[in-house]
Parts: C-alpha cells; structure tokens; sequence
C-alpha cells in the first residue's frame, strides 16, 4: 500500500497541474469512425449507417446524412460501417461497409446522395479522400492506392506502395503528396499525380505504424512498437518518444511544431513540442481506445474514441 502511494504521488507531482480535461463534447449517434473539420462545421462518420455534421461552437447537431444498410452473411439488415469521409467545396465523400468485404464510396452534393463505387468492383477499400473535386485517392487494405476520375468513372493510375497490408494515408496540405504507412512501419512519400514514390521513411518503427499525420514537412507515426516517431521531410532527422502502451492515434498542429499521441492504458493524450521534444501536458477524460486526434489550430484539438464521444481541448 505503501508502494502504491508512493507512485500515485510521483505522478502527482511530475504531471498534477499539467492535467487537463475536456473544455467540451460532441456526441454523435454512434461509434466514431473518422471526423472532418470545414470552416465552422464539424463533420464525423459513425458505425451507424451515419453522417452527422456539428456546429463547432455551439456543439449542436446541424444534419444528419443516413447511408443505405447493408445484409450481412446470415442475409440480416445491419448498419453499414463508415470507414472514412472527407469534405471539399459542398461535398461530402463517404467511403462504407458493403457485401463480402467490398466497399462503397458515395458523394453527397446538393442534399442527394450518389452512389460512385460499389461493392461489384471488388475493391476492399481502406480509405478514400478527395485530390481535387473531380478525383479522390483510395487506399486498398493490399497497400495499392488508385487515383480515380469521378466525372469519367474510371481509374488514373493504380500502383502498389508495398507488399505489407496498408494502415494510413495522409495528403500534404496541397494535396501533392501523400504520406502513407503500413505493417512494416516503414512511411511512403508519394507523388499524387502520377504514384511516384518520392522518399521512404524508415528505422524508427519496428512494427505496424496504426496512425499517421502529416503537417507543413512534418510526419508523426503512431506504432504498435509503442512508438510516436517524428520524421521532418526537409532534413531527413527523425526521433521517436516511447509510452507503456501501444499508441493508437498520433495528431499534428496546423504548423507541426505541436504533437500529441495517445501515451498510455488509460486513453491519455500527451502534447509535445516536435522541435524541442519537450511535453506540455497530459489530456485525460477519454474513456476507450482512440481513433483519432484532430488539431483545430495551434491551441486547441478534438479526440475521438471507439464511442460515440468527441472530446475537445484546450492547450493553454
């Protein structure tokens, strides 16, 4: 008993007005599976067949996009998962859950919703964000990605990143490059026009990387080898910060010179300075396992969990 004081007291004293709680919530419908911030509108995918988008200030829910259901293998109706969503102009890109694995990617525009790709192009698609408004970038669970054309429904380029089973794309702030991460922890800097790799990050993950970000030349890792590992474009320097548990989801400010990573068991997000490596505090409140970490700008940041809660922070 004694022992356990002990240690309750040095984390006291190392961390104790360093924590910090949620400033406020958003709570969705469902389980969130990825979340987009435009303007002053929140939007979040969820596992219920779902799209709800939120007034950021007032934290009320504004719309609510509802996908068509699937049949699963017994032939049951269930909610389609949402994978992932993007948003660029007016419109909303929705990647689900379709039969036998397959997926569905819809654009949303104008109140109606388009089904663009579905499950009879037998494509297991990971991830799907917007290049420009006429063409998205999908990531399949092989590690290919495909730059599709929407107006002329076909492919422009389809190339293979690497023999291990892809994990996380990140698209450079112009949309030129992408940044992306698989099982071998190794991270991919590709040319989005064309599929080119231009560099390979390698050495600081052993393991499968979950999550990644990529900010302004910055690329923050978040590895299964309980490794968060910064990688700077310009100069090739890399380095990595451990925690005592697997880290889930890793997040970058709008600068880079800001990141958090999901630090520890008890879903905990620690905020570090990337040039100094120095932490600020400790972001606690979250009650399941991470999926995401997203940056509003340099002082403030939204977590979402495998719930329906969206927690948001405040740095200083």
């Amino acid at each position: 008993m004694k022992f356990l004081w002990m240690v309750f007291f040095t984390a006291l004293c190392a961390y104790g007005t360093n924590l910090r709680t949620p400033e406020s919530q958003y709570v969705a419908s469902g389980v969130v599976t990825d979340m987009v911030v435009k303007d002053a509108t929140l939007y979040v995918s969820t596992d219920a067949s779902l799209v709800e988008t939120f007034d950021l200030r007032s934290a009320k829910t504004t719309k609510r996009i509802k996908i068509e259901k699937i049949k699963d293998f017994m032939g049951d109706t269930i909610d389609a998962k949402i994978f992932s969503l993007d948003v660029i102009d007016e419109k909303i890109l929705i990647l689900s859950q379709a039969k036998q694995g397959y997926r569905r990617v819809y654009l949303y525009e104008n109140d109606k919703l388009t089904r663009l790709i579905d499950e009879s192009k037998s494509l297991s698609i990971a991830k799907a964000k917007f290049l420009d408004k006429n063409t998205i970038l999908l990531a399949l669970l092989s590690d290919e990605i495909i730059s599709y054309d929407i107006a002329k429904n076909r492919q422009n380029y389809r190339v293979s990143a690497s023999a291990s089973k892809f994990s996380d794309f990140v698209l450079s702030e112009d949309k030129s490059r992408v940044a992306l991460t698989d099982e071998s922890g190794e991270v991919q800097l590709i040319n989005t026009k064309d599929g080119a790799r231009i560099k390979t990050f390698r050495g600081q993950n052993l393991d499968n990387v979950f999550k990644l970000d990529y900010k302004n030349g910055i690329i923050a890792t978040a590895g299964q080898d309980r490794r968060a590992v910064i990688y700077d474009e310009e100069s090739n320097a890399a380095y990595y910060k451990t925690s005592s548990f697997f880290i889930y989801c890793v997040g970058l400010s709008p600068s880079g010179e800001l990141a958090a990573y999901s630090s520890d068991a008890n879903n905990d997000v620690t905020v570090f300075n990337t040039k100094t490596k120095s932490d600020l505090a400790v972001f606690t409140g979250n009650k399941i396992t991470l999926n995401k970490i997203l940056f509003l700008n340099e002082n403030e940041f939204l977590v979402s969990s495998d719930d329906n809660a969206i927690n948001r922070y405040k740095i200083k």
